[in-house]
C-alpha cells in the first residue's frame, strides 16, 4: 500500500505541477518576451519557481493518491480481505502514516530551506532584468516602451550589433518633448568616471528635435555623432525591503534587530511566518489521514465510494477555509501565530473520528438493499 501511494503521488504531483506551471510561465513569458529577454532566462526563472508552486501543492497531491489507492483497494476487495484477516482500521492506516510523514518531510525542505533560496535567487534576478536597459530596447521592428514617457524604435540589428534607423522619444519632461532620429547607432556601457556606469546611445547621422510647449517653439539639430545617456531615461528599480519569504526559517525565529530593520517586520509577524511554514508540514499528515479515514469508514459497496469521495473533499476545503480564514487573522494580528495550528489540529481530530468510527460497525448505519457492510 505505501509503495502504491508513493507512486501514485509521484503522478499527481507530475501531473499538477504541469497545471500550475503552465499557469504561472503563460505570466512570465508575456513580461520576459516584452523586455527582450531570451529563452534561457525564461527557462531559469521557471525552475526558480518550482519550490513555490510544489510546497503548495505536494498536500493536495498526497490527499489525491490516498483517495485513489484506497477507492481502488476498496473496490478490488483487498480491504475487505485484510479486514477479514483482523486488521483494524488503526492498522490499515499505518502505511498512511508513514506515507504523510515523508511528504510533511518534504514540505519542510522545500518550506524551510529551498523556497526561500530560489525566492531570493528569483528577486535578484529579477531585479537583474528590470536594469538591463540593453535587452528591453532591442526588439526590431517594434515600437517598446521601457518605461512611461519613453519610447524606442529600432528599424534593424546588423550581424554587428549595430542599430539601423533608429528613433527615441522623451515626454517625461512636462514642458518639452524631446525626439531622436538617426542612421546608425550603438549602445555602449559607460565610461565608469564619476561612477557613472549606464548604458550610452551613441546615435550617428541623425537630427534632434525639441518641441517647448509653452512658447510652442520646435527646435531641429543635426548631427553627424551624438551622444545620449539612458541612465537618466531609464527607471531602474530601487532595492525595497527585504522579503520575508526569502528569509530562511532560521533567521527568522532570530529575529535579529538589522533583520527587524530590513524587512519592516515585527518579532512577532517573523514567528507567525515561521510556525506558518512549519505548519503546512504538519498539515499534509492531516489531510492525507482525512482522504483515508473518510473512505474507509464507508465499509464496502458494489455501487463504489463516491459519496465518501465527496465527503472527502467537502472536509478537505472544510480544513483549507479555516486555515486561509485563520491565516486573514494571523496577518492582520501577529500575536494570534498560535491558532495557526488550529485547521491542521482540526484534520487530526476530524481523521480520528473516522478511524474510531470504522473501528466500532456496530455504529454504522444498517447496509441499504444492494450493498454489503
Amino acid at each position: 500500500m505505501l509503495q502504491q501511494l508513493l507512486m501514485l503521488f509521484g503522478f499527481f504531483s507530475l501531473v499538477l505541477a504541469l497545471v500550475f506551471w503552465v499557469n504561472k510561465a503563460v505570466s512570465l513569458l508575456d513580461w520576459l518576451m516584452g523586455d527582450g529577454q531570451s529563452a534561457s532566462v525564461f527557462l531559469q526563472l521557471t525552475l526558480l519557481s518550482l519550490p513555490t508552486i510544489l510546497v503548495n501543492l505536494l498536500p493536495i497531491a498526497a490527499f489525491a493518491a490516498t483517495v485513489y489507492v484506497t477507492n481502488r483497494l476498496s473496490a478490488e476487495s483487498e480491504l475487505v480481505v485484510v479486514q477479514a484477516a483482523g486488521y483494524s482500521p488503526y492498522r490499515l492506516a499505518r502505511p498512511v502514516v508513514f506515507f504523510s510523514l515523508i511528504v510533511a518531510a518534504m514540505v519542510a525542505i522545500l518550506s524551510h530551506v529551498l523556497v526561500p533560496l530560489s525566492v531570493q535567487e528569483l528577486d535578484m534576478r529579477r531585479g537583474e532584468i528590470a536594469r538591463d536597459v540593453t535587452a528591453r530596447l532591442l526588439t526590431e521592428g517594434t515600437f517598446v516602451h521601457p518605461t512611461k514617457g519613453i519610447t524606442f524604435y529600432v528599424r534593424n540589428i546588423s550581424a554587428a550589433g549595430e542599430l539601423e534607423d533608429v528613433y527615441l522619444s522623451n515626454s517625461r519632461d512636462a514642458s518639452q518633448r524631446q525626439s531622436f532620429m538617426a542612421s546608425r547607432a550603438l549602445i555602449v556601457k559607460g565610461d565608469g568616471t564619476a561612477g557613472n556606469d549606464a548604458p550610452m546611445l551613441l546615435m550617428f547621422d541623425g537630427m534632434a528635435q525639441t518641441y517647448e510647449l509653452d512658447s510652442k517653439r520646435l527646435s531641429v539639430t543635426r548631427f553627424d555623432r551624438f551622444a545620449y545617456g539612458l541612465g537618466g531615461l531609464m527607471t531602474t528599480p530601487t532595492t525595497g525591503a527585504r522579503s520575508i519569504r526569502a528569509t530562511t526559517t532560521f533567521d527568522l525565529l532570530r529575529a535579529s534587530p538589522a533583520l527587524q530593520a530590513d524587512t519592516g517586520l515585527t518579532p512577532e509577524a517573523m514567528i507567525a511566518e515561521a510556525n506558518m511554514r512549519m505548519n503546512k508540514a504538519f498539515q499534509s499528515i492531516a489531510i492525507s489521514l482525512i482522504g483515508f479515514g473518510a473512505l474507509i469508514v464507508g465499509g464496502f459497496s458494489r455501487f463504489g465510494l463516491w459519496r465518501q469521495i465527496l465527503i472527502a473533499i467537502v472536509l478537505l476545503v472544510v480544513v483549507k477555509s479555516i486555515d486561509n480564514t485563520l491565516e486573514g487573522m494571523i496577518d492582520a494580528n501577529a500575536r494570534l501565530w498560535p491558532f495557526r495550528y488550529a485547521a491542521t489540529l482540526l484534520g487530526l481530530g476530524i481523521s480520528w473520528a473516522l478511524l474510531w468510527k470504522a473501528a466500532h460497525p456496530r455504529l454504522r448505519r444498517a447496509p441499504a438493499q444492494g450493498e454489503t457492510a
